[in-house]
């Protein structure tokens, strides 16, 4: 099982960005099953539309992403009463944004103990492997 964050979902749209070769490559490793089932949050659906909206202004392109991704077969996790009470407490303590609480708070939640991202914020969390 792992988690894909919204850094590395970026990537992947952005032909520009400068992980966006290494992205595409662990986004083929990941549809083949290498890592078991792909999960993202609700948080970081919005936070990707979000970021692609306000980066490109062009609300189509937005609008593609999310349809992509809702017919991936990605399961997308809700943020729940107590896992945004568990981010809280995350963000409490670490200094991260509250997505990537949601992130920590929900991977534990669900024994998941791998993130796909570029984000250097998730380097130094115990029990998490990092994929970049």
């Amino acid at each position: 099982m792992i988690f894909v964050d919204t850094s590395l979902l970026v990537a992947y749209y952005n032909d520009r960005d400068r992980y966006h070769k290494r992205a595409v490559e662990l986004i083929k490793k990941a549809v083949k099953g290498e890592y078991g089932k792909i999960y993202i949050s609700d948080y970081v659906f919005d936070e990707l539309l979000t970021v692609v909206l306000v980066r490109t202004k062009n609300h189509k392109k937005a609008v593609e992403i999310g349809e992509v991704i809702l017919g991936s077969g990605i399961e997308i996790l809700r943020v729940d009463e107590k896992a945004f009470l568990d981010a809280f407490d995350i963000f409490k303590k670490l200094k991260m944004s509250f997505t990537d609480c949601t992130i920590l708070a929900l991977a534990k939640s669900y024994g998941i103990d791998k993130i796909m991202t570029f984000d250097k914020a998730f380097e130094h969390i115990n029990g998490i492997k990092i994929i970049n």
